[in-house]
């Protein structure tokens, strides 16, 4: 590991006057991503500047909505009652990640900022154009298994990992960041970034940028929510195809809907085409089929994962169904 230094901070404030005009330098919080990338030498930097000491790990309403500190661990939301009552899919997709430690550590703005799996991202032997752009993407003709469907590109096409994002971007969630300049609101559907011809860059974050919360907005209908996730085991493994879903029904009619998908796309990915499809549709088999086709209708499969196409589609219609079964 590359030697660094340590720093420590007490306000937001501080935290960015530390980290911003050092491109070197780096936020540390729960650390369980970004500690692993550094013993492999992914992630170099000089300096770390450690925010646990910020005041950023209420989670309270704020209006009618709930507003998430970004230092809250996943284990404190996933177990939060108002979470638990209000915003099931997002309690069931945080347990439904890592184990009981690492939710312990991690935290809300930790877990927007996952880094990918991609075997070639993590091994430096391989060249990686998000690791160093313009140097290659071995994934593209190599073992892509676990890569995406979409939103990939002729320069990367590695999957996001999070489980949280994807409830979060299902139920319209707003990043409040702060920099030197002041604080600004970033939906989330628009905080990550497709790679393109810079898969280096991954969100819309400037150097220097913290995530001091999130907020959920109000809701009438994401009571009635769900996150399935489909992986290789039972437990402490990362998603080959998840949804988040919550639909609005009245008098078996579909009012409203929120579908997005993890572990198939370059970023969580919301189904807005799926949605619209399902609005004024009965509650039934075939209307959910019908959105699970158009959601991956724009899926580029890869050599070694073409059954993600069918997998996601399968785990759309029953992710809609056990919504729609709900009281």
């Amino acid at each position: 590991m590359q030697p660094f230094s340590y720093k420590k901070a007490g306000q937001a404030e501080n935290a960015v006057a530390l980290v911003a005009p050092d491109a070197e330098a780096s936020y540390l919080a729960g650390g369980t991503s970004l500690i692993d990338l550094m013993k492999l030498n992914v992630q170099t930097p000089t300096e770390l500047v450690d925010i646990n000491p910020l005041p950023l790990t209420k989670i309270e309403m704020q209006g009618n909505g709930v507003r998430i500190g970004a230092m809250a661990s996943n284990s404190d939301v996933a177990y939060n009652a108002i979470i638990q009552e209000r915003y099931p899919v997002l309690s069931e997709a945080l347990l439904s990640g890592a184990s009981p430690q690492l939710r312990n550590m991690a935290t809300v703005g930790g877990n927007l900022l996952q880094r990918t799996r991609c075997y070639y991202f993590r091994d430096t032997a391989f060249p990686c154009n998000k690791r160093v752009p313009g140097s290659g993407c071995p994934a593209i003709e190599g073992y892509n298994r676990i890569h995406a469907i979409l939103g990939g590109s002729d320069r990367c096409i590695a999957t996001h990992p999070s489980d949280m994002a994807v409830a979060m971007v299902a139920l319209d969630a707003v990043v409040q960041i702060r920099g030197l300049k002041g604080e600004r609101s970033v939906p989330l559907i628009d905080f990550h970034l497709v790679p393109g011809d810079t898969p280096e860059k991954e969100t819309v974050l400037q150097h220097g940028e913290l995530i001091v919360a999130v907020d959920l907005p109000a809701s009438p209908f994401t009571k009635r929510s769900h996150y399935l996730k489909i992986r290789d085991r039972a437990s402490y493994a990362f998603a080959m195809s998840s949804v988040a879903a919550a639909l609005d029904i009245q008098n078996g009619i579909i009012r409203a809907a929120r579908l997005a998908m993890g572990g198939v796309g370059t970023k969580p990915w919301r189904a807005l085409e799926a949605e619209k499809a399902l609005v004024n549709k009965p509650a039934n088999q075939a209307s959910f089929q019908a959105a699970a086709n158009l959601a991956v209708a724009g899926a580029k499969p890869q050599k070694y994962n073409a059954f993600k196409v069918e997998l996601t589609k399968r785990t759309i219609v029953r992710a809609l169904a056990t919504v729609g079964e709900m009281a």
